[in-house]
């Protein structure tokens, strides 16, 4: 998501809480929240793959099991 798209959300959240929106605009703000919290997900996952617990005795384990499912 770019900068762009994250100003329209917040343009939209000022306009909801002084003057209302469109069903159009609901529906806009709704599709880009969706897909902004889809890429929030999506960061959060990357990050978590990424890391490792260091345990006492040197040894390094993933933080996230790779599941066969595709889901953890």
């Amino acid at each position: 998501m770019n900068q762009k798209e994250i100003d329209r959300i917040n343009a939209l959240a000022r306009k909801a809480k002084t003057e209302g929106l469109s069903a159009q605009e609901i529906a806009e703000r709704d599709e880009l929240r969706k897909r902004y919290i889809a890429d929030m997900r999506a960061a959060v996952q990357d990050q978590l793959a990424h890391t490792v617990v260091l345990r006492p005795d040197g040894t390094r384990e993933p933080l996230l099991k790779k599941d066969v499912g595709g889901k953890g």
